[in-house]
């Protein structure tokens, strides 16, 4: 009987180890068979968020996609409403019209609003009158277009990474920046329709304009790639992974192009020279210098001033709080660009104009249309600032990029910072470094390759060592706080931790 239940408890044993060395096989196996499919899926159209879905008339569903938020990250009601915007737009609901964006350098999609007026629900009517502009048009549409953009990657065109903008829309708002970074969302799009109603147009409209060649390029790839996906190189950054449909982002970009006075003279022609050229503006120039702010932003528009070109566009004056605002603003952008390797900033920097005051110690402002002080808050004494509106975010992300903020050193010559960017910062890059929640969130929310996650994460890291060695060095100080200068007229420093955030 011994002999019997010690046999009977071998071949138990036995038979159990089986069973558990074919679950750890079929585990394995399952676990191989994701990473696998993972692999050989296409990513730049894996975002994550909540979705909306249309049905294309060729039977395809598209998606528009608000992206889940960062975690930490700062957004306003504003900012949710203006997403649940965007993905509320129906291409085929006969109250939105599609041309072609021929002006600039990157082909993309003007989405307008024509639920009223002249050409209302009759989108190609509207298309057919008024897309041979090369600007957006003005008359039959209501507001100001959607821009519907996608990537664009060739020898022959301008550098176009759509996910650009949504790493720039939610990284904003982690860092709680005080530029402007337009609210983006995820969009994709019947490739056949969007062929035959915007992409051939395009072709045309921007065949045999003047400088137009970059942007006829664009049309002309990205009419042979609809056509036939596979052959655009880069297939899963511009289609969906059944390549029926074209991806990309919609955004509402706002303002008007800066001149040289914070653009930079670009007298040294594309590249390093003129992101050199860039640190050479009055606001950059003080962010450079160790005096004490107010004493550094009168140094920065002195020297500025020697060269003839900024002089002309600062010749109306610029103030001391204009000054602090540009100056914040200008730690962010080389932030963000640093961390995704823009290479297409200088020059592409807008402008929003408000009125802006004091009032029981609260800064208040309001929209500027013009020079003139509106009666209603004249008793205020407002001054107009102009405030930085970073629309043009799609020449980053993708590790082919040039990453001239790095190149050319603009983190290391900072010297004048806000203390909030810096710990946020420091946040951002601990949990990178321990892989915590915002590792995985950027990850898995965005759609990239496991290169240009890579690259993003290095560069967070890198961006954060250099500040910090500043810090510790004693070369930065943290006394940017624009409001906080409105109200007391003067810079206060804030001590702080340059290891803890």
């Amino acid at each position: 009987m011994r002999g019997e239940s010690a046999l009977g408890n071998t071949t138990s044993m036995r038979r159990g180890a089986v069973v558990r060395e074919r679950c750890r096989r079929v585990r394995a196996l399952a676990a191989l068979t994701a990473l696998v499919t993972a692999v050989a899926l296409p990513v730049a159209a894996h975002v994550a968020g909540d979705a909306l879905r249309y049905t294309s008339p060729n039977d395809i569903t598209e998606r528009c996609v608000m992206l889940t938020h960062m975690p930490g990250g700062v957004y306003s009601e504003r900012d949710a409403a203006q997403e649940r915007a965007l993905c509320a737009v129906d291409f085929y609901d006969n109250a939105h019209a599609l041309c072609p964006k021929v002006f600039s350098t990157s082909p993309g999609t003007l989405v307008y609003d024509i639920s009223r007026g002249e050409f209302a629900g009759r989108p190609q009517q509207f298309e057919d009158a008024q897309c041979a502009h090369v600007s957006p048009v003005k008359r039959g549409a209501v507001g100001e277009p959607i821009m519907f953009k996608m990537t664009m990657n060739d020898r022959r065109t301008s550098a176009t990474f759509a996910t650009s903008a949504l790493l720039y829309y939610h990284f904003s708002r982690y860092l709680a920046a005080s530029v402007h970074v337009p609210v983006s969302v995820f969009r994709a799009m019947d490739k056949d329709v969007h062929r035959a109603r915007v992409s051939q147009r395009g072709i045309a409209l921007s065949a045999h304009r003047k400088g137009g060649a970059m942007n006829h390029a664009g049309w002309e790839i990205l009419v042979a790639a609809e056509r036939n996906p596979s052959s655009y190189p880069a297939t899963d950054e511009l289609f969906t992974a059944d390549r029926s449909q074209v991806h990309g982002v919609l955004l509402q970009p706002h303002g008007d192009r800066y001149g040289p006075e914070f653009n930079g003279t670009r007298r040294s022609g594309w590249g390093a020279g003129q992101n050199r050229d860039f640190q050479e503006t009055a606001p950059f120039l003080a962010l450079r210098s160790a005096l004490p702010l107010v004493e550094a932003i009168d140094h920065g528009i002195h020297v500025a001033a020697d060269d003839t070109m900024l002089r002309q566009a600062m010749r109306h004056g610029v103030s001391h709080e204009q000054m602090v605002f540009w100056m914040q603003e200008l730690t962010e952008i080389t932030l963000l660009d640093y961390i995704f390797s823009q290479q297409d900033r200088i020059g592409n920097i807008d402008q929003l104009a408000w009125w802006y005051w004091v009032d029981d110690g609260t800064v208040r402002r309001q929209p500027s249309s013009g020079t003139a002080v509106p009666a209603a808050i004249a008793a205020h004494h407002p001054l107009r600032i102009k405030r930085t509106e970073l629309n043009d975010n799609d020449a980053g992300g993708r590790v082919p990029y040039a990453n001239f903020t790095k190149t050319t050193d603009m983190l290391g010559k900072i010297r004048h910072y806000r203390a909030e960017t810096y710990r946020r910062l420091l946040r951002l890059a601990k949990d990178f470094d321990t892989r915590g929640p915002l590792y995985d969130y950027v990850r898995d929310t965005f759609g990239l390759s496991a290169r240009q996650f890579g690259q993003l994460v290095d560069n967070t890291l890198k961006a954060t060592s250099l500040l910090r060695e500043s810090c510790h060095k004693g070369r930065l100080v943290f006394d940017l706080d624009p409001h906080a200068f409105l109200v007391r007229g003067e810079a206060t420093v804030e001590s702080i931790d340059c290891d803890e955030p």
